[in-house]
């Protein structure tokens, strides 16, 4: 059997694709139970995010092309759409890709962390459904164990790489306790929902949403605890607002610099810190100039990201070198497992060898023949039967001038123990 890994992500595949891939929660199941009616497949996770769909199999020789087939049957579209798009690794590169994927260094963001929760959501899903076997069970527990290892003992997701995230960062530099501060976010798009989830996560107090529509400022702000005003509210609330973010898609600022120092003044020259992420921007550049603002601009955020960025790649070599360790381990269990399958295998075939010359022995004795002449017969049988494969194969072997199987041979069969077992 051969562990094979094999999908699609954001490197090797336009979003279209991605999403035509992609399996709903709803799905996995039914994927999951048609992976495993495969005749060529014996274990499988299926793992689905909006940058990857990935399969981990334990298939027959040659399955490949039938996983292939499948997918694009699952998803109603040709095999050669997947194919040119597709990778697929086997074996140790296989495991390798897994623990590369569950650290962070295969994601669009390196070194992020969410990817490892959706790994072990995949893991426990195929678990429910009768997916998982002894292989895969081995190969993921590994694999969990070093994405531990990496996030205890490198920094590769201690810096921040995304616009959003960096912004709250700089904000807990100003302001000691982001629990005692208010924020005033501007806009409702992706990256205003990212700060606002981050600086409830930091613990900022009193979060405010202000949008040119309410619904979608409400489903932003609601899950939050915050609450929604309308942009031309704004004025007021800046008044009380310690944290400013802005990304919105207006033409023109929306704050300038007379409505920033009317504010300052009610606030009496308490610092604010402010982060205008939109291109055009939405905060007049002069409002930098004001005493007790802290302006930060998308180039001033960017730099922060290339820094960390550049960090996160010295941690991200680290955690390569503990990856090959990772995969190292595995290969050495997974020998120990196949040599104990073989020996268990050899023990049973034994067994029954002995048992039918035990029962042959048996019946002569109760046939009343001479006991001795009995156990004469029986230990004749059984050295007879025991070494019957083995001398065949060295017969070949030797014929074949095969001198590695005769030298294990001599090694398993002939070489004493230094110290037999008692």
């Amino acid at each position: 059997m051969t562990l094979l890994a094999l999908g699609i992500n954001h490197r090797t595949a336009s979003l279209d694709v991605r999403e035509q891939v992609a399996f709903t929660p709803t799905q996995l199941e039914q994927a999951l139970s048609e992976l495993r009616a495969l005749p060529a497949v014996h274990e499988a996770v299926v793992l689905s995010t909006c940058n990857r769909t990935e399969l981990y199999c334990v298939i027959g020789e040659g399955a490949e092309s039938t996983l292939y087939e499948w997918l694009g049957r699952f998803h109603d579209m040709p095999v050669e759409s997947l194919t040119h798009c597709a990778y697929h690794f086997l074996e140790a590169d296989a495991a390798r890709h897994l623990m590369r994927v569950a650290v962070g260094l295969d994601s669009m963001v390196l070194g992020e962390p969410q990817i490892l929760g959706q790994l072990k959501e995949a893991y426990q899903t195929a678990r429910d459904t009768s997916g998982l076997g002894g292989e895969l069970e081995a190969l993921f527990q590994q694999t969990f164990a070093v994405a531990k290892q990496v996030r205890t003992e490198t920094g590769i997701g201690r810096n921040p790489v995304s616009i959003a995230y960096a912004a709250v960062s700089l904000a807990s530099r100003i302001f000691e306790n982001l629990g005692r501060s208010r924020a005033l976010l501007i806009g409702a798009g992706e990256t205003i929902e990212l700060v606002a989830r981050h600086l409830h996560e930091a613990g900022v107090r009193h979060l405010t949403v202000a949008n040119r529509t309410h619904e979608r400022a409400h489903q932003l702000a609601e899950p939050l605890g915050g609450e929604t005003i309308f942009l031309d509210e704004i004025p007021a609330a800046l008044e009380h607002a310690d944290i400013v973010i802005s990304s919105t898609a207006a033409p023109l600022p929306i704050l300038g610099k007379g409505m920033v120092e009317r504010a300052l003044k009610k606030r009496r020259h308490r610092p604010v810190f402010m982060v205008d992420i939109a291109v055009p921007r939405d905060i007049e550049p002069q409002v930098g100039e004001l005493g007790d603002v802290f302006l930060y601009t998308v180039d001033d955020l960017q730099e922060v990201i290339d820094a960390n960025r550049r960090h996160r790649q010295v941690e991200a070599d680290q955690a390569e070198s503990l990856i090959e360790s990772g995969v190292d381990r595995w290969q050495h269990d997974r020998r120990l497992r196949s040599g104990g399958e073989l020996i268990r295998d050899l023990r049973a075939h034994g067994e029954s060898l002995r048992d039918a010359a035990c029962d042959q022995a048996l019946a002569r004795l109760a046939k009343g023949e001479d006991p001795e002449r009995v156990v004469q017969r029986l230990a004749h049988q059984l050295t007879n039967r025991l070494l019957h494969r083995p001398t065949l194969a060295l017969r070949k072997a030797a014929s074949d001038d095969r001198r590695d199987l005769m030298d294990a041979a001599a090694t398993l069969l002939l070489d004493e123990p230094s110290d037999p077992p008692r």
